[in-house]
C-alpha cells in the first residue's frame, strides 16, 4: 500500500530542504518557490478527502512500521472522520500565510523554513497513532513557532516567544511523563492497542490530568490563558493565523483523541470542571475583547472565548456537542483566520493596530470593508455562515448535560456581536479624522486572492455543512460508544423535528 499519510507528512520537511539549498544570490526565489511548494501537501491532503470513505468510523489510510519492538515503538498513522477536516484546514492555510508573507525581508529563507517545518509537526500531530509519535510531532511545532514570533514578530516579540514556550514546554513534560508511565502500564505506546487494556480510576485520573494540563495550555483553556493574546498580538501576521487556525486546535484534538477514548471514566468525572471553566474563558475571552483599543489583541481575546465553546462542546460528550466541537474547530480556524489576515494587511498600509487611530476607512477600502464585515458575521455565528452551525450544535448538545453552562454560554454569542460589530464600527464607519487613512488603498488583486479561499469556505460550510458532517459523525459516535460501553456514563439524546435533522443539526 502507498504511504500516503507518510508522504504528506514528509512532503513540507522536503520543501523546507530545497528551500534552504537556494543560493544567497537567488533570494527572489524564495518566496515563489516556498508558495508553489506549498500548494503539494494540500494536493495531496485533497486526494486524501477524495478518497476517504465516508461513513467509516474506524482509521483509514492507515500504516504501521515497528521502530523498537521491546517497547511497542512504531510509526503508526491514520485518519478517521475527527482528524480529516482538520488535515484539510491546515493544509489550506499554510499557501495562504505563506502567500501573505511577501513582505517579509528579515532573512527571508529562514522564515519559510520554518513555516515548512511547522507544517510538517501539525500534519502528523492529526494522523500520529502512537503516543511517542504524537509527542515528536507536538514538540515539533514548538520550535518553529517560537522562532516566528521571536525572531519575526513586533514590539514584545521575545517576551511573547519566551512566554508562550515556556507554558506550552511545561505542559509537555507533563504529558511526557504521562505517556511514559502510560506505556509501561501497558507495555505500549500504541493508540489502538491501549484501548484494549483496562486502566484503573486512579491511573485514568492522574492520566488524564498529565495529558489534560498539556492539552489545557495549548486551547488554552481558562486560566492557562495568558500566553495567547501576548503570543497573537507580537506574532506576524501569518504566524497569528496559523496560531488560531491549527496550533490551539492541537490541545482540543488531544482532548477528543487521548483523554476522552483512553481516559473515559476519569473524562466523565471531570467533565463539570472543564464546562465550567469553558464557561468562563467564554465570558472572560469576550468581556476583555470588548474593552481592548488594539484590534489584533481584541481578535485574539475572541479566540479565547470561541476557543471555549469547542471545550464545552466536547465535554458535553453528547453526539451534538462532540460534532459541534470538531466542525468548529474547523469553522473558528477559517474565521478568525481571516480577521488575521484582513488585520495584518491594515498594519502593512498604517503601521498601527489602534483601533482609534482609524474610523470612517470604509469609504477609502470597500472591498477590506466588505471582506472584513463578512468574517466578523462570521465568527459572531450569523445564520447562513460557517460559526453558526458549529455554535449551534455546541449549544444544543451542552445543554442535554449542563443545561446551565448553555445558557451561561449562549451570552458569548450575545457578547461576540457586541465586540466585532462596535469595533467594525469604530474603524469603518463615521467621518475619516486622520489624514492619513484618506491616502490608504483598497485591496490589490493579490490580497483578494489570498483571502478568496477562507471566504468561499466559510459562505460554503454555513451553507451546506452536510458534507462535513458526514464525514465527523461516525467517528465522534464511535468515540461515545467507547465511553458508554467502559463507564456507566449514557449519552444523552432527545427526539428533533426531521427538518432539522436532514439539515445535519440533530441526529
Amino acid at each position: 500500500m502507498f504511504p500516503t499519510l507518510a508522504v504528506m507528512i514528509l512532503l513540507p520537511t522536503l520543501a523546507a530542504l530545497v528551500v534552504a539549498l537556494i543560493p544567497k544570490r537567488r533570494s527572489e526565489l524564495v518566496y515563489p518557490l516556498a508558495l508553489a511548494l506549498s500548494f503539494v501537501p494540500l494536493a495531496m491532503v485533497l486526494y486524501v478527502l477524495w478518497a476517504f470513505e465516508v461513513g467509516v468510523p474506524g482509521f483509514q489510510f492507515t500504516q504501521q512500521v515497528l521502530w523498537y519492538e521491546p517497547l511497542g515503538i512504531s510509526w503508526h498513522v491514520g485518519v478517521d472522520g475527527i482528524s480529516l477536516l482538520l488535515l484539510v484546514l491546515t493544509a489550506i492555510l499554510f499557501p495562504i500565510s505563506i502567500a501573505a508573507s511577501k513582505s517579509v525581508e528579515k532573512n527571508q529563507k529562514m522564515y519559510m523554513v520554518a513555516m515548512l517545518l511547522l507544517e510538517t509537526g501539525m500534519l502528523g500531530v492529526f494522523v500520529a497513532l502512537d503516543l511517542l509519535l504524537f509527542f515528536a510531532f507536538f514538540e515539533i511545532t514548538l520550535v518553529p513557532m517560537y522562532l516566528l514570533i521571536g525572531i519575526w514578530g513586533s514590539g514584545n516579540r521575545v517576551y511573547a516567544a519566551v512566554k508562550f514556550f515556556l507554558y506550552t514546554a511545561l505542559g509537555s513534560a507533563l504529558m511526557l511523563t504521562g505517556i511514559i508511565w502510560l506505556g509501561s502500564i501497558t507495555g505500549t505506546f500504541n493508540f489502538t492497542q491501549i484501548l484494549d487494556v483496562s486502566l484503573t480510576s486512579t491511573q485514568q485520573s492522574w492520566l488524564f490530568l498529565g495529558f489534560g494540563i498539556a492539552f489545557a495550555v495549548k486551547v488554552p483553556i481558562f486560566p492557562f490563558h495568558t500566553w495567547l493574546p501576548d503570543a497573537h498580538t507580537e506574532a506576524p501576521t501569518a504566524g497569528s493565523i496559523l496560531l488560531a487556525g491549527v496550533l490551539l486546535k492541537l490541545g482540543a484534538y488531544g482532548f477528543i483523541r487521548f483523554n476522552l477514548t483512553l481516559f473515559p471514566d476519569a473524562a466523565v468525572r471531570f467533565a463539570p470542571w472543564l464546562a465550567a471553566l469553558a464557561v468562563i474563558g467564554i465570558i472572560y475571552g469576550a468581556a476583555v475583547a470588548i474593552v481592548q483599543p488594539d484590534l489584533k489583541r481584541l481578535v485574539a481575546y475572541s479566540s479565547v472565548s470561541h476557543l471555549g465553546f469547542i471545550i464545552l462542546g466536547i465535554f458535553a460528550m453528547t453526539s451534538q456537542g462532540l460534532t459541534g466541537g470538531v466542525i468548529q474547530m474547523v469553522n473558528h480556524g477559517l474565521s478568525t483566520g481571516a480577521l488575521f489576515l484582513l488585520v495584518g494587511m491594515i498594519y502593512e498600509r498604517r503601521h498601527t493596530r489602534q483601533i482609534s487611530d482609524y474610523g470612517g476607512i470604509a469609504k477609502v477600502m470597500p472591498i477590506f470593508g466588505g471582506l472584513f464585515l463578512f468574517s466578523v458575521f462570521a465568527s459572531a455565528g450569523l445564520p447562513g455562515l460557517n460559526g453558526f452551525i458549529g455554535e449551534f450544535k455546541i449549544l444544543l448538545g451542552s445543554y442535554l448535560r449542563f443545561p446551565v453552562a448553555a445558557v451561561l454560554a449562549a451570552t458569548g454569542v450575545i457578547l461576540a456581536a457586541i465586540y466585532l460589530l462596535w469595533a467594525y464600527e469604530r474603524v469603518f464607519t463615521g467621518p475619516i479624522v486622520h489624514k492619513e487613512n484618506k491616502k490608504l488603498l483598497d485591496l490589490d488583486k493579490r490580497e483578494i486572492m489570498i483571502v478568496a479561499p477562507l471566504a468561499i469556505l466559510i459562505l460554503f460550510l454555513g451553507i451546506y455543512p452536510k458534507p462535513a458532517l458526514d464525514r465527523i459523525e461516525p467517528a465522534v459516535d464511535e468515540v461515545l460508544q467507547r465511553i458508554e460501553q467502559t463507564t456507566s456514563y449514557t449519552v444523552p439524546h432527545f427526539g428533533m423535528p426531521d427538518d432539522l435533522v436532514n439539515m445535519g443539526v440533530g441526529e
